[in-house]
This record gives C-alpha cells, structure tokens and sequence, in this order.
C-alpha cells in the first residue's frame, strides 16, 4: 500500500506541475472488460467472465508527440466465474496514467502506465458458491475498495479517436474465498484486460 501511494504521490505531482502548459483534450471512454482472479491458492478454478466500462476521461499532452498524462471516472464490470456460479460486482474506477505519444501523423502510437483505484459500488458483497471439486469452498467476499497498476498500449487516429489494450494488475487483496468447515480465508488478486476506445476533442489551446 504504501508503494501505491508512493506512485500515486507521483502521478499527481506530474499532474499539478505541468497543467498550465498541457494541451487538453475531453471526452468520453468506453470498452469491455476479461477480467479474472487469482487466489493465494489453487482452491478455486476461475474462469473469465466479460464485462464492460464506461465514463469520462481528461487528457494532458505537450504536443503530438512527448509525455503527458490522462485520467478517467470508469463504470467498469468486474469478477469472475466458478463453474456455473459467477462472481459479478460493479466498480468506480479511477485511473491516472502517465502516457508517451510518437507523434506520427494520422495514426499516433502511445503508451501509458499509471495506478488505479477502484470502490464496488453495485453488486453481492459476499456470494455462497456450490461446492467446487474440492469440496471445500462456502463463500466468496468482494472487497470494497481495490487497486493496482494499469498498462496500455493503442494509437490514436485523426487526433480524436483513442484505440488501446490494458492490463489492469490487481496489487490489493480484492476477493477473499472461505473454507466451508474452517475459518481459514484466502486472498485473490483482480486480473482484467480492457479493450477501449477513447473519443477526445480539444478544449483549447495550450500555451
């Protein structure tokens, strides 16, 4: 925790010290989610389930071409499915990227990296699963509160549209897996990748 606000700490500061010479663009940010989980043990067989994400975002560059940084406000699906039970919550999320831009004409590539928090804010707390193979699996807790790392690499074409791939890394304890005649609980980790696509427009020009 103290490395996330570390890196948090960082991305803010970067955020504050170059505002007044960005050049913002505004928009809207949506896509679909493949997201997971891992546990501390193998006593569940996770499986993927699909979601999706939605909300706006904010964009800070110094120029075509450089560093910069973005941020959003996401409605994003998340969890994962045992057998045929699923695992299934809502999230605020908040990332904040640092991104690099080439700068090449038409279709710009960039990369971005940046820490994300996330709040459940829809969705079962804690969900009873039938029991796995094992036998030993009761119950599945949703944490209220996650986060990690982000990772993302896309190209923006004509200026406005933003394609990118992400894969979101849990680094918090997200989901915590109850044995049925013990009080012993193990930890999961979300794991999600994120197909996007971002639609920004100018706000004006910078300095």
């Amino acid at each position: 925790m103290k490395r996330l606000s570390f890196l948090w700490v960082l991305a803010a500061l970067f955020a504050i010290s170059t505002i007044a010479n960005a050049q913002f663009k505004f928009g809207v940010k949506l896509g679909g989610n493949i997201a997971n989980a891992t546990f501390s043990k193998d006593v569940l067989d996770t499986k993927n389930i699909t979601g999706f994400q939605f909300g706006p975002m904010v964009e800070g560059m110094f120029g075509r071409g450089g560093i910069g940084f973005d941020m959003a406000l996401l409605y994003s699906g998340k969890g994962f499915k045992v057998e045929k039970e699923k695992v299934q919550n809502d999230f605020l999320e908040v990332p904040l990227n640092l991104k690099f831009k080439l700068g090449i004409p038409l279709l710009n590539p960039y990369v971005s990296f940046g820490p994300y928090a996330s709040f459940r804010i829809n969705g079962d707390e804690s969900l009873t699963l039938k029991e796995s193979a094992s036998g030993v699996i009761e119950q599945v807790k949703t944490k209220s509160f996650g986060a990690g790392m982000n990772f993302t690499a896309g190209a923006e074409i004509f200026s406005h549209l933003q394609l990118g791939l992400t894969y979101g890394w849990g680094l918090t304890d997200n989901y915590s897996a109850f044995e049925a005649n013990d009080f012993k609980s193990y930890m999961g980790k979300a794991h999600t990748w994120q197909i996007t696509a971002a639609f920004l427009f100018k706000a004006g020009k910078g300095k």
